[in-house]
């Protein structure tokens, strides 16, 4: 499980970096938001017969959460060999930037209709940032 977690980061950071290059950041809108980035990877196990009802709503939300000044990356995906567990990428600006995805009517709605459809608690992983450790390091 630990390697297939491994797996799904490092194909969403590159996923992240490329879907940045092509999108440019005259797309997104500026904010006077604080610059410490929020990482996080969240795992919820979704119960079968609410699958396709969740990907529905998953449609309709994450184009706006895409929107948001502060959301830097939001991948929704599943696991290859648990196609039941869904996986959540989300990179915003700050603090100040997940406070505000999450203070939206369309968020809470999504948040509603993920917490029925799941089969157990939500696994959440707070990541950091290594870039900056690593280019200091050379």
């Amino acid at each position: 499980m630990k390697t297939t977690r491994i797996v799904i980061m490092a194909a969403l950071i590159v996923a992240n970096g490329w879907a940045s290059h092509v999108a440019g950041a005259e797309n997104r809108k500026e904010s006077n938001m604080p610059s410490e980035k929020v990482i996080m990877l969240i795992e919820a196990k979704i119960q079968p017969q609410h699958r396709a009802e969740l990907i529905e709503a998953a449609r309709q939300y994450l184009p706006q959460v895409r929107a948001e000044p502060g959301v830097e990356a939001f991948y929704l995906t599943a696991r290859q060999d648990e196609p039941n567990t869904f996986v959540f990428y989300e990179i915003y600006k700050s603090k100040a930037a997940q406070d505000f995805h999450l203070q939206q009517d369309f968020t809470k709605k999504f948040l509603a209709t993920l917490k029925s459809a799941q089969a157990a608690d939500r696994i959440r992983t707070n990541l950091v940032e290594l870039a900056q450790e690593v280019s200091t390091a050379k």
